[in-house]
């Protein structure tokens, strides 16, 4: 068993090396300028729109489009990720996570625009829409194989990255910090869980437009304390991390050292893991959209990639960095906790266990949606109550069992699924820029 999870390991590490970054980056850095930096130009807009009622058709709000992508993207990355890229590339990680967001808007933007082109409805009146739709109908039938590609890999990775390693983290972090038994964990959030997904996507937005403003809030005004409490370390902080992104960063403490290879790539690996621009994850939400034109929906979108990684992540990063336990060498959760425990004591392991625990619940709710759009579009719509239960079902098994071969796997499957949709945005960035000048054209 030991060498089948060292192969598959291997494998992931492979497909999610250098090629794979450069793909996703470089489709983030054409699309930016094809667009011509729309997304930090318009930035301001986008969030006026968060602000106004949803104009135009489609299942759901607007904002609670973005609040079930949000869900979705706000996880362990935004704690795991940050702390594993510093952890791993030094402070300097944390820069090139900044970046990697910045052209990133412009691909979560450009996914949006096409999901709601061609988006369709059911046969329920709903809109569905995704890669495996714009790539269908926006690149010609002979590309359809590609788009079930796509669904198919979307729909193995959800039970992976968006299922069962969500449930382990959750039942692992409450087991270690309090001693709740993992069985007990599993079990619980199964009954949670089946409470939202078997409503569909309306409860589940309705539930992520209340949930994921609340703990997005109260994770930022505690990360926020901290920064507070080490004020007087913060700018020495913020210029060793451009130093380091550039330069490399020198052993420390526990720290081992890092080059700038390492930097730039832990940076935008992490930085990918959880915005999930490029990934053709976050469309399969805003299709279902009330809008009334895929710029405007797409302009909300790209907010999810700034929230996520420009504020969220960056409120951890900075704190493990200004505190100083980046040095500590330890890696993953218990980095973010150390540093928390700096201002909050005992209470720091508290804190990020719970943060963990909430943003790994609306994950398991957002992934539900995105998997079941790929069912859907595999089996069609009598697949969909079957699905939800198996989705429901799945949850304590992850509690409880071995996920050496699952996270791999889940690995694999993310980025199998985000080839598709690379291809498809560089085919059809000109839709992309004509739709957005008809839009901004008239605004």
């Amino acid at each position: 068993m030991e060498t089948i999870i060292d192969r598959t390991e291997a494998v992931r590490d492979l497909m999610w090396g250098w090629p794979a970054l450069i793909l996703i980056a470089g489709t983030g850095i054409y699309l930016s300028l094809r667009l011509g930096f729309l997304p930090i130009r318009r930035l301001g807009f986008g969030f006026r729109q968060m602000f106004r009622p949803s104009p135009g058709q489609g299942t759901i709000g607007s904002n609670a489009a973005l609040a079930t992508a949000l869900s979705a993207t706000i996880g362990t990355g935004n704690i795991v990720g940050v702390a594993t890229a510093i952890a791993s590339g030094g402070p300097g990680a944390l820069v090139w996570m900044w970046l990697i967001a910045l052209v990133g808007m412009a691909t979560k933007y450009a996914e949006a625009v096409l999901a709601v082109h061609y988006r369709e409805q059911d046969h329920h009146g709903q809109y569905v829409g995704g890669p495996m739709y714009y790539i269908r109908k926006g690149m010609g039938s002979r590309w359809a194989w590609l788009a079930v590609l796509f669904a198919f890999f979307g729909m193995c990775a959800g039970f992976g990255i968006g299922n069962t390693t969500q449930t382990h983290s959750v039942a692992d972090g409450l087991h270690t910090s309090f001693g709740v038994p993992t069985w007990t964990t599993g079990l619980v959030l199964m009954a949670m869980v089946g409470l939202v997904v078997l409503g569909g996507i309306k409860r589940i937005a309705r539930v992520a437009t209340f949930v994921v403003p609340f703990m997005a809030l109260a994770y930022l005004l505690t990360g926020l304390a901290v920064l507070v409490d080490h004020a007087a370390a913060l700018p020495a902080a913020i210029a060793l991390c451009f130093d380091s992104a550039f330069s490399g960063t020198a052993a420390a403490g526990g720290f081992a050292g890092a080059v700038i290879k390492e930097a730039i790539q832990y940076g935008i690996a992490r930085g990918i893991f959880s915005n999930e621009a490029g990934l053709g994850s976050a469309p399969i939400a805003h299709a279902s959209a009330n809008t009334d034109h895929p710029a405007r929906q797409g302009s909300v979108a790209m907010l999810g990639t700034f929230i996520d990684t420009i504020v969220v992540c960056s409120v951890t990063g900075l704190a493990i960095v200004a505190s100083g336990a980046w040095t500590s060498g330890e890696k993953g959760a218990p980095l973010s906790a150390l540093a928390f425990s700096s201002t909050f004591g005992t209470y720091g392991e508290i804190v990020v266990t719970c943060g963990l625990a909430i943003f790994a619940f609306t994950t398991l709710l957002g992934w539900s949606l995105y998997s079941e759009r790929c069912t859907q579009y595999l089996f069609g719509d009598r697949a969909l109550v079957p699905f939800r239960w198996v989705w429901v079902l799945v949850v304590p098994v992850g509690a409880m069992m071995d996920l050496g071969l699952v996270w791999p796997i889940a690995d694999i499957m993310n980025i199998l699924m985000a080839v598709p949709n690379l291809i498809a945005l560089l085919f059809l960035a000109p839709v992309v820029v004509r739709l957005s000048k008809e839009f901004f054209d008239q605004q």
